[in-house]
């Protein structure tokens, strides 16, 4: 998607929202806008950081409304199928313990992990764009989970969509997190926003399932690891089904 701006038709759409729902968010300062020549304008970067917090902030069922609008959001020609976060995390691509002390060490070791997929062909771009981004606003959770990604897609350096996981065997001060510490990072690389955006969605649903961090944080073994991230995944699109 263009880094450019939308009026409040065009971002009424992209939401998927009524118009006067829309223009009330953003009368509030919910939604970030400005007025250029009397039209209420909307910058796509800052719709996406807005998402962003509000996939953060979202309880279980808002965000399963939050994944279906960015569903419906996506355009004609892009496969709007979300595979499995596991399938999304390609062979190799965990790390348990993951050799890092610091902020910018666990971002260079991520960061190096994404490269030995052979699906980034650009580590010191993508290392320098998650640095600006965590500069901007730290990725770390109240959880103790860091979910590492760009501000922008970066699809001329990838090969595909796809995340890798690190797990340190002790918690690190990080912008945030578990009693401040953080011990566990994704990182997100995504060749689209919305896809991106529907990632992050995918995984705050799995860090609120009951006990997943906890078994999470026990596991060392990537196969282990990939089955717990299967079978939760499941049982929580197994609900919403039910439901």
């Amino acid at each position: 998607m263009p880094y450019s701006n939308l009026t409040l038709s065009q971002l009424t759409r992209y939401l998927h929202l009524p118009e006067a729902q829309v223009r009330k968010l953003a009368d509030r300062g919910t939604i970030p806008s400005r007025r250029v020549n009397g039209e209420m304008i909307f910058s796509r970067e800052e719709v996406h950081r807005w998402l962003e917090r509000r996939i953060g902030l979202s309880d279980e069922s808002e965000l399963g409304l939050v994944e279906a609008v960015l569903d419906r959001s996506i355009p004609a020609g892009v496969d709007k199928e979300l595979v499995t976060l596991s399938e999304l995390i390609p062979a190799g691509a965990v790390a348990v313990p993951l050799m890092a002390k610091t902020r910018d060490s666990v971002i260079r070791s991520m960061v190096e992990l994404a490269v030995g997929t052979g699906l980034l062909w650009d580590g010191t771009a993508m290392a320098n764009a998650v640095k600006e981004r965590e500069e901007l606003h730290s990725t770390a959770l109240e959880n103790g989970v860091a979910l590492l990604h760009s501000r922008r897609p970066l699809p001329s350096i990838l090969g595909g969509t796809f995340i890798v996981l690190g797990k340190l065997s002790k918690g690190i001060p990080f912008g945030g997190g578990l009693n401040n510490l953080t011990d566990i990072f994704f990182l997100i690389c995504s060749m689209e926003d919305r896809i991106h955006l529907r990632i992050l969605t995918r995984l705050s649903r799995l860090l609120a399932y009951p006990e997943f961090l906890a078994m999470l944080r026990e596991l060392e073994k990537e196969e282990m690891i990939r089955e717990l991230l299967k079978t939760t995944e499941s049982a929580i699109l197994s609900k919403l089904e039910g439901d």
